[in-house]
């Protein structure tokens, strides 16, 4: 039963901004300041359109909504989640996934580049008819390639048997069950023999000294979706070398490393990086060919 003061979604809003801001929590996930997140959280819970805010700010909320409400705020202000565990749910772009603690909150800038077919690298996306993709967590790159490039199968693989249940779930959602395969592997270990036009990978990349200082949001994520050694090229290292016998002549490697650029040129600049545009600037992915990778 509803024992606060409050009585609509605007007292709740204003309410949810002030204990988010006050606890100092972390956006990262989706939403980019406590403001955007607390309208979403309210809109989730109380099943309303998420683009309407306006109209519903002033209508009288019953006891058990304004209850439903509260037990979220103060979820996401005391257990510090990311708002998309609360929700289970997360958007990428126009998609929309289901996740849970299983597998980290769908994010990656190499979502942008998969709506022009990784242009100019990939001249005709009609030929493109191998796809594989590492690391795939949610299956959220995995569905986005099967969409974009409808001739293409793709393999989508992860270690973490957890992870791939996640998948299976948003593939179904989006009826991809006859093109994209789910895989529970190391990396290549047992992956199909047959060679790839694409090999995509939003891997472990985050540094030691990094994985240190994530804030509580992050951490709420599993571990071995994040951490990357003591540069964050442990696997990255293991992917680069791996990919030229799986691609084909013609095929390329895209790998995104968030903010690793400097251990990533480290690691394998004598390869000739190509770092694609993204909205976080020209640091975040890198591009190597199949002839580059034989070097």
């Amino acid at each position: 039963m509803n024992t606060t003061p409050f009585t609509t979604p605007r007292d709740l809003l204003r309410y949810a901004v002030t204990r988010f801001n006050t606890a100092k929590l972390f956006f990262g996930h989706g939403s980019v300041e406590a403001f955007d997140e607390a309208a979403y959280l309210i809109l989730h819970t109380l099943k309303l359109p998420l683009d309407r805010l306006d109209p519903f700010l002033d209508a009288k909320l019953l006891p058990d909504e304004i209850d439903a409400v509260m037990a979220v705020i103060d979820r996401r202000t005391n257990e510090r989640v990311p708002a998309a565990y609360i929700t289970n749910e997360a958007w990428l772009g126009t998609y929309n996934f289901y996740v849970d603690e299983r597998t980290i909150v769908p994010r990656s800038f190499i979502a942008e580049l998969i709506p022009q077919y990784f242009a100019p690298w990939v001249n005709e996306p009609e030929n493109v008819a191998n796809v594989l993709e590492l690391c795939t967590g949610s299956g959220c790159l995995a569905i986005m390639l099967a969409d974009a490039f409808p001739d293409a199968h793709v393999d989508a693989v992860d270690i973490s048997a957890d992870a791939l249940e996640v998948a299976k779930k948003n593939v179904a959602t989006y009826k991809l069950e006859d093109r994209l395969t789910l895989i529970q592997s190391d990396l290549y270990a047992n992956v199909p023999d047959k060679k790839y036009d694409l090999i995509i990978t939003n891997p472990p990349y985050v540094n030691s000294s990094s994985m240190s200082k994530l804030p509580m949001e992050y951490r709420a994520e599993p571990e071995l979706a994040l951490d990357g050694g003591k540069d964050g090229m442990d696997l990255v290292r293991k992917i680069v070398a791996g990919a030229a016998e799986r691609l084909t002549d013609d095929g390329i490697l895209i790998v995104e490393i968030g903010n690793e650029r400097e251990f990533a040129e480290a690691a394998f600049g004598e390869l000739g990086l190509t770092w694609l545009t993204t909205s976080n600037g020209d640091d975040m992915v890198f591009l190597l060919t199949a002839d580059q990778l034989k070097l």
